[in-house]
């Protein structure tokens, strides 16, 4: 059986990421989690939001610990995970009767992308979201090229040593990828340790 992975972040941010979910998928069905890590923050938003179906999705390097942890969970609601490369051509379709998501949701990935994957997520998204979709996003962001702490600086820095492509990225030009396919923002929640929730709608 394989270990389950543990992230300590999931744990501290997983209830005001939740609360935020709450709202703006409180009217939806079928949710696309879009690198989903550990599997930690799946069990625990499908355990609350027990209307959904959350569908998981990383890199298939990932996939074993997510299902560790959906396996031990047994919920209803999680089907098994899917690999997903955000470059790929090829994005998973929902079970629902047009195959598109109603709501996609995603922590801590754009700042690990380089500006092309970044890219590519917003037109991965746009294939696989309904007309009404509700994308959330979680994790930090920088405003008109400026950080937004000491803290997110120093990270920042940090994410460029390990990876130069990697980077906080700036609020204006991700909101900029989001209306290009079609969403409106409707939120920008401020999250513990300088992050936060950005959520979009479609509007067409």
């Amino acid at each position: 059986m394989t270990d389950k992975p543990f992230a300590p972040a999931c744990e501290r941010n997983r209830e005001p990421i939740l609360s935020v979910l709450r709202t703006h998928f409180a009217d939806r069905r079928a949710v696309l989690e879009i690198g989903s890590g550990t599997g930690q923050h799946a069990v625990h938003f499908a355990a609350a939001m027990p209307w959904l179906q959350w569908q998981c999705s990383d890199r298939a390097g990932h996939l074993p610990g997510i299902r560790a942890w959906l396996d031990e969970a047994a919920l209803g609601n999680t089907p098994p995970p899917l690999a997903l490369d955000v470059a790929a051509a090829a994005w998973p379709y929902a079970g629902t009767d047009d195959g598109r998501f109603d709501a996609a949701f995603s922590a801590n990935t754009l700042h690990i992308m380089g500006w092309p994957e970044v890219e590519a997520f917003f037109a991965g998204v746009d294939r696989v979201l309904g007309g009404d979709g509700v994308l959330v996003v979680y994790g930090p962001f920088n405003d008109d090229g400026a950080y937004t702490s000491d803290s997110n600086r120093d990270f920042d820095a940090w994410l460029k040593a390990r990876d130069p492509r990697s980077g906080i990225r700036d609020s204006g030009a991700v909101d900029a990828l989001a209306r290009d396919i079609g969403l409106r923002r409707v939120d920008d929640v401020a999250m513990p340790a300088n992050n936060r929730c950005l959520a979009w709608r479609r509007m067409r």
